[in-house]
């Protein structure tokens, strides 16, 4: 019988499935769908409950979630879901034209997007580990973004994708080599 800790493995079988009748949906839609067949909200709260091993004395830490300070809502979006492929996951405001705090997510990165003042200061840096930077690099290549076009730097022992937002905030997307 399986579990919630199954989940990739549930996503994969129902992809080849639904494409055996030619239906096609991505592995992201498809984690989604079982993470909410499990009663969960989105695939990054049950990844997190997959991924959390408790440490001596029953500590256990989650996924960090940075803060990235923003200015302008259209450029973020702009950038953060129309270039890097991100969903919006909730906004919040704490009223009518007031600044914006919002989480966008893709996979298992989440970000939080601030235009308060106090809360990240533009010009921020931040490593992303992945897999298949390859592909990630060509995605972002062939959406033909005005401003960017990375390239895929080789580091030696690992793989390297630096995208800049609009903000001057340096996303560094890496990969080890094997």
């Amino acid at each position: 019988m399986r579990d919630f800790r199954d989940a990739k493995a549930m996503a994969k079988a129902m992809r080849e499935t639904l494409a055996a009748r030619n239906i096609e949906i991505t592995h992201s839609e498809a984690l989604e769908i079982v993470a909410r067949q499990f009663g969960v909200e989105a695939w990054n709260i049950l990844s997190a409950k997959i991924e959390t091993k408790p440490m001596e004395g029953g500590i256990a830490f989650e996924q960090a979630v940075p803060i990235v300070r923003i200015f302008d809502v259209a450029k973020a979006h702009e950038f953060y879901l129309g270039f890097l492929g991100f969903s919006v996951d909730w906004e919040h405001r704490y009223g009518d034209n007031f600044p914006l705090y919002t989480q966008v997510s893709r996979g298992n990165l989440r970000l939080h997007l601030s235009e308060h003042a106090g809360d990240a200061s533009p010009g921020g840096n931040m490593v992303v580990y992945m897999k298949s930077i390859r592909a990630f690099q060509k995605e972002l290549i062939d959406k033909n973004y005005r401003y960017m076009k990375p390239g895929l730097e080789d580091e030696g022992s690992r793989l390297e994708v630096t995208v800049i937002d609009p903000f001057q905030n340096r996303i560094h997307f890496m990969e080890a080599k094997d």
